[in-house]
């Protein structure tokens, strides 16, 4: 098991491998595997991709990121050519249909509202927004009205945490209360906590996953 100092030094060293992130203004600290991101960065983008560098390495536990966007001055835009940017680019997302998701800008942070059918919907709009310039954060506050009823849907989610390769279904355990599913054990790297939380975004009418796994050796 890796102590916070070794831990600390592979978090470090991932961030100046990771070619978007411009390590040297991020600081990294870590307790009890909890890794602990500060500094400043120049785009919502880089923030995200930082979080992300810190998951991937084997140790962590969990991420608090306490980085500031700072914006350059080519990249500030106003609200209000950030609001026509984000309808525009889902838009597009839609293929030309008119978006079900509203969108609020505010001092540079887009807040999306709405609903749509699928998780996977849900996390592209986000996904298309974030790359926008101009913007500082994104929260994501689009409901789910799924379409599709649940079924048998606690065994549709074991079975497809069995057939994924790097996962261990046993050690997962799933329970149902309405449309809402609830993900509890211990897995051993973050990336076998994701493929079993979209696992079970992926079965049909899900409106909500909560997380309460742990990642452990």
């Amino acid at each position: 098991m890796k102590t916070d100092a070794q831990l600390q030094s592979d978090v470090m060293a991932e961030l100046q491998w990771e070619p978007s992130v411009h390590a040297t203004e991020i600081g990294v600290t870590v307790k009890d595997g909890v890794v602990t991101l500060g500094g400043h960065v120049a785009s919502f983008v880089e923030k995200h991709d930082a979080e992300r560098a810190a998951q991937r390495v084997s140790g962590t536990r969990a991420v608090a990121v306490e980085i500031d966007v700072k914006l350059p001055a080519l990249g500030k835009r106003g609200d209000a050519d950030i609001a026509r940017a984000a309808e525009n680019v889902l838009e597009w997302l839609c293929g030309g249909d008119k978006p079900t998701v509203k969108v609020m800008v505010e001092s540079g942070w887009i807040t999306l509202s709405g609903e749509v059918e699928w998780q996977f919907q849900k996390q592209a709009a986000t996904d298309a927004v974030r790359h926008l310039m101009g913007v500082v954060g994104v929260s994501n506050q689009i409901a789910l009205t799924p379409a599709i009823s649940f079924g048998s849907v606690q065994t549709d989610i074991e079975n497809a945490l069995r057939r994924l390769a790097k996962t261990d279904a046993a050690g997962i355990s799933v329970s149902l209360k309405g449309s809402d599913i609830t993900l509890s054990g211990k897995v051993a790297s973050w990336a076998e906590r994701n493929a079993a939380r979209d696992s079970a975004w992926a079965t049909p009418g899900v409106r909500s996953v909560v997380d309460n796994m742990t990642v452990g050796v």
